[in-house]
C-alpha cells in the first residue's frame, strides 16, 4: 500500500468502481431480505462501504482484494479525520457482516476483519445539571396553584432521593414515612431500599399533602402520592414533559433526559464528598460497576482540590 491519502484525494473519486458497487448492492439486498434492515441502517451500511471502496480505489485496490493491512490503514485515515471510536466500531461491524457475506458466497477464502479488534468504547458520561441549574429548575413551578405545588414537590423528591422517574410516579402513601423522612422504594428486580429525603424535600412533601393533593384527588381516598390533574396515576411520559416544561421556564439550556435529576443527585453527592458505595446504595444499583460511571466526578474533584491546595498545583 502507498501512503495514506488526504481528504482532498478521496474527494477526487466520488463513487466506488462498478465491481465494488455491485458487491455493496448485493450485500445490502441480501441483508435486507435476511434481517429486514431499516432504510436508515441500509443507508449507513451503504455509506460506510462506499467510503471504504472509494479509499481502496484511490490505491488501485478493491473490496474483494482488501487485506487486514488495508483495513487498518483506512481506520488510521478515519482517525486522522477525528471520527469517533463509536463511528469506527459501527464501520467495523458493517465490514464484518460484509466479509462474512462474501465468505458465505465463496467469493473469499479468508476474512480480512477476523483479527481486527473493535476500538474500546468508554461508557458515555450521564447528562447532569449544575447545582445552580437544579436550584433554578426547582424554583420554576408556581407553588400557589395545586399543579405547580405538585410539580415542585416531585422535583424536590426526585432530586433529594435520586429516584428513577418510574419510581417517583409510582409512589404510594404507604411508601412514605414523614416521621423518619424516608421513602421505601421498590426498584428494579423488586429490590427494596430505604432512601432519606432530607428536610427540604420533606417540608415540601408535607405542604403538598396538606394543600394540593386533596384538591387534585377531589378529596377522594386514594394511595397515589402524585396524581395527574384528572386524579389518575401519572405516567412517566407526562412527568418527563413537565420536567422539560419547567426547564424551559427556568431558562436551562442543558440537554435533559428523564434521568437528569437522578444523575445530578449522584454527581452532587460525590462533589460534596460522599462515598461511591453510599451512592450505589441510594441509587439502588445492585453492582458497584454500574455506579462507577460517576467516578469521573470524584477524579475531577480530586484534581480541583490538588490544584487549589498544593503549593505547585
Amino acid at each position: 500500500m502507498t501512503d495514506i491519502p488526504s481528504a482532498e484525494d478521496i474527494d477526487q473519486i466520488t463513487a466506488p468502481s462498478k465491481p465494488d458497487q455491485d458487491l455493496i448492492n448485493s450485500f445490502i439486498d441480501n441483508s435486507w431480505m435476511e434481517k429486514g434492515l431499516s432504510d436508515h441502517t441500509q443507508e449507513s451500511y451503504r455509506r460506510d462501504l462506499s467510503q471504504f471502496a472509494i479509499w481502496l480505489n484511490q490505491h488501485n485496490n478493491e473490496l474483494i482484494r482488501a487485506d487486514s493491512a488495508a483495513i487498518q490503514q483506512f481506520l488510521g485515515f478515519r482517525f486522522q479525520q477525528k471520527l469517533s471510536s463509536r463511528t469506527s466500531a459501527r464501520f467495523l461491524s458493517c465490514l464484518r457482516g460484509f466479509y462474512r457475506y462474501l465468505l458465505r458466497e465463496n467469493l473469499l477464502k479468508e476474512n480480512p476483519v477476523a483479527l481486527i479488534e473493535n476500538p474500546k468504547l468508554g461508557k458515555p458520561l450521564p447528562k447532569s445539571l449544575t447545582e445552580s441549574d437544579v436550584e433554578a429548575l426547582l424554583a420554576a413551578p408556581d407553588v400557589e396553584n395545586p399543579i405547580g405545588l405538585r410539580d415542585r414537590t416531585m422535583l424536590e423528591v426526585l432530586y433529594a432521593c435520586g429516584l428513577r422517574v418510574s419510581e417517583l410516579v409510582g409512589l404510594s402513601m404507604l411508601q412514605i414515612n414523614l416521621r423518619q423522612n424516608v421513602v421505601r422504594i421498590i426498584g428494579k428486580g423488586s429490590k427494596e431500599r430505604l432512601v432519606p429525603m432530607g428536610e427540604e424535600a420533606a417540608r415540601w412533601l408535607e405542604r403538598y399533602l396538606r394543600e394540593a393533593r386533596p384538591v387534585l384527588l377531589n378529596n377522594m381516598p386514594d394511595e397515589i402520592v402524585f396524581p395527574s390533574a384528572r386524579a389518575q396515576p401519572m405516567t412517566r411520559q407526562t412527568f418527563w414533559y413537565r420536567i422539560k416544561y419547567w426547564a424551559e421556564v427556568a431558562g436551562i439550556r442543558a440537554e435533559l433526559s428523564p434521568h437528569t435529576l437522578r444523575h445530578a443527585f449522584a454527581t452532587h453527592l460525590l462533589n460534596h464528598g460522599a462515598d461511591l458505595r453510599v451512592v450505589q446504595l441510594l441509587l439502588g444499583h445492585s453492582d458497584l460497576s454500574t455506579t462507577q460511571i460517576y467516578t469521573h466526578v470524584a477524579k475531577l474533584r480530586m484534581k480541583q482540590q490538588h490544584a487549589l491546595h498544593h503549593p505547585r498545583g
